[in-house]
Protein backbone atom coordinates (compact mmCIF):
# COMPACT_ATOMS: atom_id res chain seq x y z
CA UNK A 1 0.00 0.00 0.00
CA UNK A 2 1.36 3.42 -0.96
CA UNK A 3 1.74 6.24 1.52
CA UNK A 4 -0.36 9.32 0.69
CA UNK A 5 1.07 12.75 1.46
CA UNK A 6 -2.08 14.74 2.09
CA UNK A 7 -0.15 17.99 2.42
CA UNK A 8 1.41 17.44 -0.98
CA UNK A 9 -1.99 16.60 -2.51
CA UNK A 10 -3.37 19.96 -1.37
CA UNK A 11 -0.13 21.81 -2.12
CA UNK A 12 0.28 23.20 1.40
CA UNK A 13 3.14 23.00 3.95
CA UNK A 14 2.82 20.72 6.99
CA UNK A 15 2.38 23.73 9.27
CA UNK A 16 -0.39 25.26 7.14
CA UNK A 17 -3.16 27.08 9.00
CA UNK A 18 -6.76 25.77 8.69
CA UNK A 19 -7.76 28.72 6.49
CA UNK A 20 -4.92 27.98 4.06
CA UNK A 21 -5.96 24.32 3.92
CA UNK A 22 -9.58 25.26 3.24
CA UNK A 23 -8.57 27.75 0.52
CA UNK A 24 -6.34 25.16 -1.20
CA UNK A 25 -9.09 22.56 -1.03
CA UNK A 26 -11.72 24.85 -2.56
CA UNK A 27 -9.40 25.80 -5.41
CA UNK A 28 -8.57 22.18 -6.25
CA UNK A 29 -12.17 20.97 -5.79
CA UNK A 30 -13.33 23.53 -8.34
CA UNK A 31 -10.53 22.51 -10.69
CA UNK A 32 -11.21 18.77 -10.57
CA UNK A 33 -14.94 18.52 -9.95
CA UNK A 34 -16.15 15.94 -12.52
CA UNK A 35 -19.13 18.08 -13.54
CA UNK A 36 -17.02 21.02 -14.69
CA UNK A 37 -13.44 19.80 -15.14
CA UNK A 38 -11.99 18.79 -18.49
CA UNK A 39 -8.93 17.13 -16.93
CA UNK A 40 -8.65 13.46 -18.00
CA UNK A 41 -8.09 12.27 -14.40
CA UNK A 42 -10.54 14.70 -12.81
CA UNK A 43 -12.63 12.15 -10.91
CA UNK A 44 -9.64 10.41 -9.30
CA UNK A 45 -7.96 13.72 -8.42
CA UNK A 46 -11.24 15.04 -6.99
CA UNK A 47 -11.47 12.00 -4.68
CA UNK A 48 -7.86 12.43 -3.56
CA UNK A 49 -8.40 16.11 -2.80
CA UNK A 50 -11.55 15.34 -0.79
CA UNK A 51 -9.74 12.62 1.14
CA UNK A 52 -6.83 14.93 1.97
CA UNK A 53 -9.19 17.63 3.15
CA UNK A 54 -11.18 15.12 5.23
CA UNK A 55 -8.01 14.42 7.23
CA UNK A 56 -6.32 17.83 7.37
CA UNK A 57 -9.49 19.78 8.16
CA UNK A 58 -10.20 17.60 11.20
CA UNK A 59 -7.86 18.46 14.08
CA UNK A 60 -8.05 14.95 15.59
CA UNK A 61 -7.38 13.14 12.33
CA UNK A 62 -4.65 15.60 11.36
CA UNK A 63 -2.90 15.15 14.71
CA UNK A 64 -3.01 11.37 14.34
CA UNK A 65 -1.76 11.57 10.76
CA UNK A 66 1.09 13.89 11.77
CA UNK A 67 2.25 11.32 14.35
CA UNK A 68 3.39 9.17 11.46
CA UNK A 69 6.18 11.69 11.01
CA UNK A 70 7.46 13.72 8.09
CA UNK A 71 9.90 11.10 6.77
CA UNK A 72 7.39 9.31 4.59
CA UNK A 73 7.18 10.22 0.92
CA UNK A 74 4.24 9.84 -1.42
CA UNK A 75 4.28 6.48 -3.19
CA UNK A 76 6.47 4.69 -0.62
CA UNK A 77 5.28 1.27 0.54
CA UNK A 78 3.48 1.79 3.83
CA UNK A 79 2.09 -0.26 6.70
CA UNK A 80 0.64 1.31 9.85
CA UNK A 81 2.82 0.83 12.94
CA UNK A 82 1.77 -2.04 15.26
CA UNK A 83 -1.09 -1.03 17.49
CA UNK A 84 -1.86 2.04 15.37
CA UNK A 85 -5.60 1.44 15.14
CA UNK A 86 -5.98 1.02 18.90
CA UNK A 87 -3.77 4.04 19.62
CA UNK A 88 -5.53 6.26 17.10
CA UNK A 89 -8.94 4.94 18.27
CA UNK A 90 -10.64 5.31 14.91
CA UNK A 91 -12.23 1.83 14.79
CA UNK A 92 -11.43 -1.35 12.89
CA UNK A 93 -9.62 -1.20 9.56
CA UNK A 94 -10.66 -2.89 6.34
CA UNK A 95 -7.42 -4.42 5.22
CA UNK A 96 -4.95 -3.30 2.56
CA UNK A 97 -6.18 -4.94 -0.64
CA UNK A 98 -8.83 -4.05 -3.19
CA UNK A 99 -9.45 -1.04 -5.38
CA UNK A 100 -7.81 2.33 -4.99
CA UNK A 101 -11.06 3.85 -3.67
CA UNK A 102 -13.52 1.70 -1.75
CA UNK A 103 -17.24 2.10 -1.19
CA UNK A 104 -16.66 4.93 1.26
CA UNK A 105 -15.03 7.02 -1.45
CA UNK A 106 -11.68 6.95 0.40
CA UNK A 107 -8.51 5.01 -0.39
CA UNK A 108 -7.28 1.90 1.38
CA UNK A 109 -4.51 4.04 2.90
CA UNK A 110 -7.20 6.14 4.59
CA UNK A 111 -9.08 3.03 5.75
CA UNK A 112 -5.91 1.55 7.22
CA UNK A 113 -5.41 4.66 9.34
CA UNK A 114 -8.93 5.71 10.26
CA UNK A 115 -11.15 2.68 9.82
CA UNK A 116 -12.94 3.59 6.60
CA UNK A 117 -16.00 5.65 5.89
CA UNK A 118 -18.65 2.94 6.52
CA UNK A 119 -19.25 0.06 8.94
CA UNK A 120 -21.48 -3.00 8.59
CA UNK A 121 -24.82 -2.27 10.25
CA UNK A 122 -25.76 -5.56 11.89
CA UNK A 123 -28.20 -8.20 10.72
CA UNK A 124 -30.14 -5.89 8.45
CA UNK A 125 -27.30 -5.95 5.96
CA UNK A 126 -27.36 -2.19 5.33
CA UNK A 127 -24.61 0.41 5.71
CA UNK A 128 -24.47 3.41 8.00
CA UNK A 129 -22.20 6.42 7.82
CA UNK A 130 -19.48 6.54 10.46
CA UNK A 131 -19.58 9.51 12.82
CA UNK A 132 -17.83 12.57 11.46
CA UNK A 133 -17.69 11.37 7.85
CA UNK A 134 -21.00 12.70 6.54
CA UNK A 135 -20.37 16.14 5.06
CA UNK A 136 -22.06 18.46 2.59
CA UNK A 137 -20.29 18.86 -0.76
CA UNK A 138 -18.54 22.07 -1.69
CA UNK A 139 -20.30 24.78 -3.69
CA UNK A 140 -19.09 25.16 -7.27
CA UNK A 141 -19.01 28.05 -9.74
CA UNK A 142 -19.33 28.22 -13.53
CA UNK A 143 -20.00 30.88 -16.18
CA UNK A 144 -23.24 31.16 -18.11
CA UNK A 145 -22.90 33.18 -21.33
CA UNK A 146 -26.16 34.65 -22.68
CA UNK A 147 -27.33 36.70 -25.63
CA UNK A 148 -28.93 39.98 -24.58
CA UNK A 149 -32.31 38.77 -25.88
CA UNK A 150 -32.14 35.69 -23.62
CA UNK A 151 -31.22 37.82 -20.61
CA UNK A 152 -34.06 40.26 -21.40
CA UNK A 153 -36.83 37.72 -21.90
CA UNK A 154 -35.63 34.97 -19.52
CA UNK A 155 -36.84 31.37 -19.77
CA UNK A 156 -35.23 27.96 -19.89
CA UNK A 157 -31.68 27.56 -21.15
CA UNK A 158 -29.58 24.39 -21.50
CA UNK A 159 -26.08 24.45 -19.98
CA UNK A 160 -23.58 21.78 -21.00
CA UNK A 161 -21.09 20.98 -18.23
CA UNK A 162 -17.48 19.85 -18.60
CA UNK A 163 -18.33 16.17 -18.15
CA UNK A 164 -21.02 16.25 -20.84
CA UNK A 165 -23.91 16.56 -18.39
CA UNK A 166 -26.61 19.00 -19.49
CA UNK A 167 -28.49 21.14 -16.98
CA UNK A 168 -31.76 23.00 -17.57
CA UNK A 169 -31.47 26.49 -16.10
CA UNK A 170 -34.39 28.84 -15.48
CA UNK A 171 -33.19 32.35 -16.41
CA UNK A 172 -35.11 35.17 -14.69
CA UNK A 173 -36.22 37.92 -17.08
CA UNK A 174 -33.87 40.90 -16.84
CA UNK A 175 -30.90 39.02 -15.36
CA UNK A 176 -27.88 41.32 -15.27
CA UNK A 177 -24.26 40.90 -16.31
CA UNK A 178 -22.29 39.54 -13.34
CA UNK A 179 -25.40 38.34 -11.51
CA UNK A 180 -25.25 34.84 -10.00
CA UNK A 181 -27.88 32.13 -10.35
CA UNK A 182 -27.98 29.36 -7.71
CA UNK A 183 -28.72 25.76 -8.69
CA UNK A 184 -29.41 23.86 -5.48
CA UNK A 185 -27.74 20.46 -5.14
CA UNK A 186 -25.80 20.71 -8.41
CA UNK A 187 -22.37 21.35 -6.86
CA UNK A 188 -19.75 18.92 -5.54
CA UNK A 189 -20.92 15.54 -4.28
CA UNK A 190 -21.19 15.12 -0.51
CA UNK A 191 -18.96 12.86 1.55
CA UNK A 192 -20.28 9.73 3.27
CA UNK A 193 -23.78 10.22 1.90
CA UNK A 194 -23.90 13.92 2.71
CA UNK A 195 -25.89 16.31 0.48
CA UNK A 196 -24.33 17.83 -2.63
CA UNK A 197 -23.28 21.46 -2.65
CA UNK A 198 -24.80 24.14 -4.85
CA UNK A 199 -23.72 25.37 -8.27
CA UNK A 200 -23.48 29.14 -8.76
CA UNK A 201 -23.64 30.42 -12.33
CA UNK A 202 -22.05 33.80 -13.02
CA UNK A 203 -23.95 35.45 -15.87
CA UNK A 204 -22.02 37.01 -18.76
CA UNK A 205 -24.06 38.91 -21.36
CA UNK A 206 -22.45 38.86 -24.77
CA UNK A 207 -22.02 42.18 -26.67
CA UNK A 208 -24.92 43.10 -28.96
CA UNK A 209 -24.73 44.61 -32.43
CA UNK A 210 -27.33 47.31 -31.66
CA UNK A 211 -27.68 47.78 -27.92
CA UNK A 212 -25.38 48.70 -25.03
CA UNK A 213 -26.32 47.82 -21.45
CA UNK A 214 -25.45 50.03 -18.48
CA UNK A 215 -26.90 48.55 -15.31
CA UNK A 216 -30.61 48.19 -16.06
CA UNK A 217 -30.61 50.86 -18.78
CA UNK A 218 -30.15 50.12 -22.47
CA UNK A 219 -28.67 52.50 -25.07
CA UNK A 220 -29.37 52.51 -28.82
CA UNK A 221 -27.74 54.74 -31.44
CA UNK A 222 -30.44 55.93 -33.86
CA UNK A 223 -29.24 57.20 -37.27
CA UNK A 224 -31.17 60.19 -38.72
CA UNK A 225 -31.03 62.05 -41.98
CA UNK A 226 -30.22 65.79 -41.80
CA UNK A 227 -33.76 66.70 -42.85
CA UNK A 228 -35.31 64.42 -40.20
CA UNK A 229 -33.20 66.12 -37.55
CA UNK A 230 -33.83 69.63 -38.91
CA UNK A 231 -37.54 69.35 -39.69
CA UNK A 232 -38.60 66.71 -37.19
CA UNK A 233 -40.04 63.31 -38.01
CA UNK A 234 -41.68 60.18 -36.61
CA UNK A 235 -39.42 57.15 -37.00
CA UNK A 236 -39.61 53.46 -36.11
CA UNK A 237 -37.27 52.41 -33.30
CA UNK A 238 -36.41 48.75 -32.50
CA UNK A 239 -36.51 47.66 -28.85
CA UNK A 240 -35.99 44.26 -27.24
CA UNK A 241 -39.74 44.14 -26.56
CA UNK A 242 -40.77 45.13 -30.10
CA UNK A 243 -40.81 48.16 -32.39
CA UNK A 244 -42.14 51.55 -31.26
CA UNK A 245 -42.79 54.89 -32.99
CA UNK A 246 -40.65 57.82 -31.76
CA UNK A 247 -41.29 61.47 -32.55
CA UNK A 248 -38.07 63.36 -33.30
CA UNK A 249 -38.31 67.08 -32.41
CA UNK A 250 -37.34 69.62 -35.09
CA UNK A 251 -33.85 71.00 -34.64
CA UNK A 252 -32.42 67.85 -33.03
CA UNK A 253 -28.66 67.41 -32.99
CA UNK A 254 -26.26 64.48 -32.86
CA UNK A 255 -25.81 63.18 -29.33
CA UNK A 256 -29.25 64.13 -28.07
CA UNK A 257 -30.72 61.43 -25.80
CA UNK A 258 -34.39 60.56 -25.88
CA UNK A 259 -35.69 58.41 -23.00
CA UNK A 260 -38.21 55.62 -23.41
CA UNK A 261 -39.27 54.94 -19.83
CA UNK A 262 -39.43 51.30 -18.73
CA UNK A 263 -38.06 49.96 -22.01
CA UNK A 264 -34.78 48.83 -20.48
CA UNK A 265 -34.05 45.56 -18.67
CA UNK A 266 -37.10 44.10 -16.85
CA UNK A 267 -37.13 43.91 -13.07
CA UNK A 268 -38.86 45.17 -9.94
CA UNK A 269 -37.79 48.61 -11.12
CA UNK A 270 -37.40 48.32 -14.92
CA UNK A 271 -34.63 50.21 -16.63
CA UNK A 272 -35.06 52.74 -19.43
CA UNK A 273 -34.11 52.73 -23.09
CA UNK A 274 -32.08 55.76 -24.18
CA UNK A 275 -32.16 56.53 -27.89
CA UNK A 276 -29.03 58.49 -28.85
CA UNK A 277 -29.53 60.51 -32.04
CA UNK A 278 -26.81 60.29 -34.67
CA UNK A 279 -27.15 62.41 -37.83
CA UNK A 280 -25.80 60.71 -40.92
CA UNK A 281 -24.68 62.78 -43.92
CA UNK A 282 -25.68 61.41 -47.34
CA UNK A 283 -22.68 60.95 -49.68
CA UNK A 284 -22.28 63.25 -52.71
CA UNK A 285 -21.91 60.50 -55.29
CA UNK A 286 -23.26 62.24 -58.40
CA UNK A 287 -22.98 65.66 -60.00
CA UNK A 288 -26.59 66.39 -59.01
CA UNK A 289 -25.78 65.56 -55.38
CA UNK A 290 -22.77 67.86 -55.38
CA UNK A 291 -24.81 70.68 -56.90
CA UNK A 292 -27.41 70.17 -54.17
CA UNK A 293 -24.74 70.53 -51.46
CA UNK A 294 -23.33 73.60 -53.19
CA UNK A 295 -26.77 75.20 -53.13
CA UNK A 296 -27.10 74.37 -49.43
CA UNK A 297 -23.76 76.02 -48.75
CA UNK A 298 -24.88 79.21 -50.50
CA UNK A 299 -28.42 79.35 -49.20
CA UNK A 300 -27.97 77.99 -45.66
CA UNK A 301 -25.22 80.02 -44.01
CA UNK A 302 -24.23 77.88 -41.06
CA UNK A 303 -20.96 77.74 -39.10
CA UNK A 304 -20.85 74.80 -36.64
CA UNK A 305 -17.50 76.11 -35.33
CA UNK A 306 -18.64 79.64 -34.53
CA UNK A 307 -18.40 78.95 -30.79
CA UNK A 308 -14.68 78.11 -31.18
CA UNK A 309 -13.72 81.61 -32.39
Amino acid sequence: MEFKDYYELLGVPRDAEPDAIKKAYRRLARKYHPDVSKEPDAEARFKEVNEAYEVLSDSEKRSAYDRLGANWKAGQDFRPPPGWEQAADFGAGHGFGGAQFNASGFSDFFDALFGGGFRQAGAGGGHAGAAGFRARGQDQEAELSLDLEAAFHGGRQSLRMGNGRTLSVNIPAGVGDGQRIRLSGQGAAGMGGGPAGDLYLSVHIRPHSLYRVDGRDIYLDLPLTPWEAALGATVTVPTLAGKVELKIPAGSRTGRKMRLKGRGMPGKTPGDLYVVLKIETPPAETEEHREFYERMRRELPFDPRAHLA
